[in-house]
């Protein structure tokens, strides 16, 4: 469950929360009866009501890459951002962009190819710059090499990367958050632990490395 207390309707802000509520849940109180139509428990929402104007920042963040003024192919922008899920390791934000990357008409073999992007052939030269550009983003902390932002503007106009820059980053921190905060498909166990030895093993056996292990 998450780590920190979901928002009950009855206590949900009124002018910010409470829109949210409506229309993602109708009638419902979301912490008694959780669920949304994408099929995730929502608490995602009832995590972030505790603050409404971080709620409210959060949710002008969405509006701001959906409003029709971007310049951005939405396709670019989702293939980017279901990648940060994916190399953050965030199951939500990949599960959900994964829906996007459909709703948009992307064909079952883009979406699916999308972890291992590198060596898939179903991609165009403008789609691979912009998941190149994406792990720099993600994986690499922002370093990116000339050659990749040489690749973007081959395709991208200065202010489509700089939209591309601000929605993949706004993603990768919305990936962290979930993880941090075990929201939505994110609320699970840490899949790195140690396995256990054999009954009889020591520490003394795995050093000695004359002997067989």
């Amino acid at each position: 469950m998450p780590r920190l207390r979901q928002v009950p309707r009855a206590e949900v802000d009124q002018e910010i929360g409470l829109p949210m509520y409506k229309r993602l849940f109708g009638d419902r109180d979301p912490v008694a009866e959780p669920g949304t139509a994408t099929g995730t428990p929502g608490d995602w929402w009832t995590v972030f009501a505790l603050v409404p104007d971080v709620l409210d920042h959060a949710v002008k963040g969405f509006g701001l890459y959906r409003n029709p003024a971007r310049k951005l192919d939405p396709v670019l922008r989702e293939l980017a951002q279901t990648r940060v899920g994916w190399t953050k390791a965030s199951q939500f934000v990949f599960s959900q962009h994964c829906k996007s990357l459909r709703g948009l008409k992307v064909s079952e073999e883009r979406i699916a190819a999308v972890p291992h992007w590198q060596v898939a052939t179903c991609y165009d030269d403008k789609e691979r710059a912009v998941l190149a550009y994406a792990d720099c983003l993600s994986l690499q902390a922002g370093r990116t090499p000339e050659p990749v932002v040489a690749a973007l503007k081959a395709f991208l106009s200065d202010e489509e990367i700089l939209e591309l820059t601000y929605i993949t980053c706004l993603y990768d921190m919305h990936a962290v958050m979930t993880k941090a905060l075990r929201l939505e498909f994110d609320d699970r166990d840490e899949p790195i632990v140690e396995v256990a030895a054999p009954e009889g093993f020591s520490a003394t056996d795995f050093l000695d490395t004359g002997r067989r292990r």
